[in-house]
């Protein structure tokens, strides 16, 4: 199977084996000619770090890296690399790594000529337009992870550190110029890794599919992207060096990204102030809560998962498609509980706030309230 391609989405992608060998070229397509690579903490010395780094310099194009990045980066991590980036007259950021990587990289290309601070952008009616788009700077994105599918989103989400609430930084110039998914970055990547950034994307896809809004190709995404999950995560789970595993997770990442357009629910509602809170991995925070929110959308989402569960083969309908989450979640080790996971002593009252501020509830199929919102967190724990 030929697993090479280019598309566009609108944003151009560059998919393949082997296809960060054109950072360079990347950049040039992006209009940067001195870029600053944003990545984390954990990615900042790998071999797939440097020698992406190496590549640039190579090409006459700098070797700067900005790494200072929270697993659920904040306002404070924004702060620190708008120093960096404005100190060193950069023209473009390559967004590199996973979710965190990539959101806080797309929102230093978005914040780099604002003025307004950074919560003014929040994805609420139409604040964006608040922004100058000609401050925005072009991005290159590169994932190293097959979960977030934050290279082809038109946002970054960023934990305000004074609230622990995760807020949505939202435009539409965020969207990546330029995306290199290279299935290669992702083979070292850690079997908890693994199956928490798959996971995320098995969310987006399930919740896009149960979502009530009307977004037919998103519709179609959801459900492919829900097959390749399917397929091929429990062999990326399995052999970390299965490059077509890993390829199909990296599509798979893109098109949930592309499908939750379509609305996300209450699983992102719940998980979102869970990791503000408590600091857990998002994608594993996410697997943790969907079989709760399956049972709680129930009355809504019976009959659209029963057309899921037939096109993934599997039998029983909604309860079949139900049975298999739990299954999939403990073959890749998944916690069962919030508590296992490691949120302990919860301000529930807190978490249901802050739940039902977030833009997720809007898309759920069942509505969110002070009551049932508690319940579903108290299911989890």
């Amino acid at each position: 199977m030929n697993l090479v391609g280019n598309w566009s989405y609108p944003t151009a992608m560059r998919f393949g084996a082997g296809r960060i060998s054109e950072i360079a070229d990347a950049c040039a397509a992006a209009g940067i000619s001195k870029p600053l690579l944003v990545t984390d903490k954990g990615l900042a010395d790998l071999p797939i770090t440097q020698s992406t780094l190496d590549l640039l310099e190579a090409a006459g194009l700098g070797r700067a890296m900005f790494s200072d990045v929270d697993p659920n980066p904040n306002e404070k991590n924004v702060e620190a690399g708008l120093a960096a980036y404005r100190e060193g007259g950069f023209d473009g950021v390559i967004a590199f790594g996973g979710g965190s990587g990539l959101d806080l990289g797309k929102t230093l290309a978005f914040m780099a000529g604002q003025t307004r601070p950074l919560w003014d952008f929040e994805d609420i009616g139409d604040w964006w337009t608040r922004a100058d788009p000609a401050g925005i700077h072009p991005i290159v994105a590169v994932p190293t992870t097959a979960g977030t599918g934050s290279e082809v989103g038109r946002a970054g989400v960023i934990t305000n550190s004074v609230t622990h609430e995760k807020k949505i930084i939202f435009h539409p110039k965020m969207l990546p110029a330029v995306v290199i998914c290279d299935p290669e970055l992702t083979m070292g990547m850690p079997k908890f890794i693994t199956a928490g950034t798959g996971l995320d994307a098995f969310a987006h896809c399930v919740e896009a599919f149960c979502s009530p809004h009307y977004h037919p190709m998103s519709q179609g995404m959801a459900l492919e992207g829900m097959r390749l999950v399917k397929d091929y995560l429990p062999r990326a789970y399995a052999d970390g060096s299965d490059l077509e595993a890993r390829a199909h997770m990296m599509s798979a990442a893109a098109m949930g990204a592309t499908a939750f357009q379509k609305g996300l629910g209450a699983i992102h509602a719940l998980s979102h102030p869970i990791g503000a809170h408590h600091h857990t991995h998002h994608g594993t925070t996410n697997a943790v809560c969907m079989p709760a929110v399956l049972q709680f959308n129930r009355p809504a989402a019976e009959g659209v998962l029963t057309q899921a569960a037939a096109y993934l083969g599997i039998d029983g309908g909604f309860d079949g498609f139900a049975a298999y989450v739990d299954t999939l979640n403990d073959s890749l080790g998944i916690p069962k509980t919030l508590t296992e996971l490691g949120v302990k002593d919860p301000d529930i009252d807190v978490l249901v706030r802050d739940a039902l501020n977030d833009p997720s509830t809007g898309g759920n199929p069942v509505e969110m309230t002070k009551e049932n919102t508690r319940a579903l967190f108290e299911a989890c724990l």
